[in-house]
Parts: C-alpha cells; structure tokens; sequence
C-alpha cells in the first residue's frame, strides 16, 4: 500500500511539474509577442510591480524573527544583480530567437551549476560528470552553430541567462539556509524596479490598456507556475520534477509553429536533444551516487530567466518547520 501511495504521489508531481512548465512556456510567448513592442527592460519593470503585492503577501508570512539586513550582504547583491540579468537576457532572447533555440541554450543550465560549484560550493567534479559537462556544451555548439551567419546577439542573450540564472541559483545554494527567505525575495525584487525605473526614461512606450492587462497576466503566471512547482516538489523529489522541464521544447514547437510560424531544423532538436540528456545524467548522478557533497542541479528549484520567482526550497522549508512544529505540540498520544 505504501509502495503504491508512493507511486500516485509521484505520478502527481510529474502532472503538477508538466503543468507548471506548460505556464512558464504559455508566459514565454506572450513575453515574446510584447517583445515585438516593448523592450525587455519594460516588460521586466511592469512584471516586478504587478508581482509586488502578491510576493509582499509571502514575505509578510515569513515567521522567521529578524531584520532585513542580509547576513551575506555581497552574496545577495550578486544574487540580485545576476537574477536581474538572466531575466532581462531571457525576454530579449524571447522576443528576437524561435522558442525553441532559446530553450535549448537555458536547458544548458544545469551543465553550468555544476562548473559554478566548484569555485563557490567546492563541489569536485569526477569523471563523468566532466564528460557529461562536454557532451551538453557540445549540444549547444550544435545549436548555436558558431561561425555561421545565423549567430545573433539574441543567442548570446540567451547564454548570459543561462549564465546569469546558474550564477543565481548557486549563491542560493550556498546562502538560502543563513539568509530570512524575506531577504531572498525582498532585495532581488527592489533591484528589479530600481533598475529598471533608471532604464524606462530612456527606453519607455506607452502601454495600453490591452498590454497592461497582459503584463498582468505574464505576473500571474509566474507565481502559478511556481505554485504547481511547490505542490510538486511537495510530493516527490528531483529526479521525478526537474525532468519535466524538457517538455517545453513540446510546447515551444506547438506555440512556434501555430502563433509565429517557427518551424526550427533538425540541428536545433539534435543539439537541444544531446543538452537534455547531458543534464538528465548529472542530476541522475547527483541523485543516485556518492558523487556529490552539495547537489548543486537537485538542488535547483527555480527555472532560469524568473529572478521575481518564489523560492520553491524556501517554502517547502518552512513547511516542514510548521509541521515539525505540529508534531511538538501535539505527540501522539501513548
């Protein structure tokens, strides 16, 4: 009966991740039709004002005692300055790339996290893993396709995300357990609207009331997919979530194809297939062997290019403090 429950439970968290990844694909597509109006700066200064009150409800729950004074005041000044790069890096991807070529180049990742722990986390890196590591920088070689003339400042976008958002999800690592999950959330937002409110003199459009309403939207979708996020991991771990992020190369062929008319090559699903495998395997080795000290990819519960994004690891924290908390208060009775 156990091993059963257990099954359903993950059958669940596999359904709840291909939902929430189907909202961050549904989320990249209108960010991509606003691209076509509004630069990147914009659409990431109207999505961190519209998340504001929402994201100020959590941080009002957080029933950790403290200040707002970062314990590793550095660490969460690059925290905030990296999640604003990936997020702006992705949109402009978004809105100049076919869906697909932009998520096979964030599929890379994991491939990233895993050369960032060594200086930050000292992770050691054996064998495989590095082969693994070449292989998925292979594949996006395949899709990038250096030297030829299709090679856009949108794909270099995408790889300053990629990069940016492995940066930001290794100082988590390192940090998340020391830091109030209110200073985690407040401090990257306050950078968002800071930084882009220096930006929108020089760059702003007027918005309508239609587009208004879509960077509404694109807020809401966030945290909907974050919320199908928390209730998965809520239910099982890693190895049955974080797979289901390739499924938006499913997503990006459909929407490519019926809203924008992307029909991308065989290049493109080759190298996207070789990035997915590379990153499948290290997460598998991180999961199944003796081979890493931090899990820094299991770890990893945030999809690149959402700086204004919920910590999925902070929540689930805390609900099992509650529930720790829970089983002190009320022991079963002998």
């Amino acid at each position: 009966m156990a091993r059963l429950r257990a099954i359903s439970q993950h059958h669940a968290a596999a359904l709840l991740a291909l939902m929430a990844f189907a909202t961050f694909a549904t989320h990249d597509v209108m960010v991509k039709q606003l691209g076509a109006t509004y630069t990147p700066f914009q659409i990431l200064f109207y999505s961190a004002l519209l998340s504001f009150p929402l994201i100020t409800i959590f941080m009002i729950r957080d029933p950790h005692p403290g200040t707002l004074r970062p314990v590793h005041p550095w660490w969460v000044a690059l925290r905030s300055i990296s999640g604003t790069t990936a997020a702006v890096a992705a949109f402009y991807a978004f809105s100049k790339l076919p869906l697909s070529q932009v998520y096979a180049i964030l599929f890379a990742s994991p491939l990233v996290i895993t050369l960032l722990a060594i200086p930050i986390l000292g992770e050691r890196i054996r064998l495989r893993r590095g082969l693994a590591i070449l292989l998925g920088l292979a594949g996006v070689m395949i899709v990038l396709r250096p030297g030829s003339a299709s090679f856009e400042p949108g794909h270099l976008a995408a790889l300053l995300s990629a990069f940016a958002g492995a940066l930001n999800s290794i100082i988590v690592r390192k940090i998340g357990n020391e830091e109030r999950g209110v200073v985690m959330l407040l401090y990257p937002m306050m950078t968002n609207l800071i930084l882009m409110a220096m930006i929108m003199p020089f760059v702003y459009v007027p918005v309508s009331g239609v587009d208004m309403a879509r960077f509404g939207i694109i807020a809401a979708l966030v945290l909907t997919a974050m919320g199908f996020m928390i209730a998965a991991y809520t239910r099982a771990d890693a190895m049955v979530v974080a797979p289901m992020q390739y499924s938006q190369i499913i997503w990006a062929a459909i929407f490519g194809a019926l809203i924008f008319g992307e029909y991308p090559d065989l290049q493109t699903y080759l190298g996207t297939a070789i990035v997915a495998v590379a990153g499948l395997y290290i997460l598998k080795r991180e999961a199944t062997a003796d081979v890493s000290r931090t899990t820094p990819v299991s770890k990893t519960r945030t999809r690149v290019g959402h700086s204004l994004s919920l910590r999925v690891g902070a929540v689930l924290r805390r609900r099992r403090l509650h529930a720790e908390k829970n089983r002190r208060n009320c022991p079963d009775e002998e």
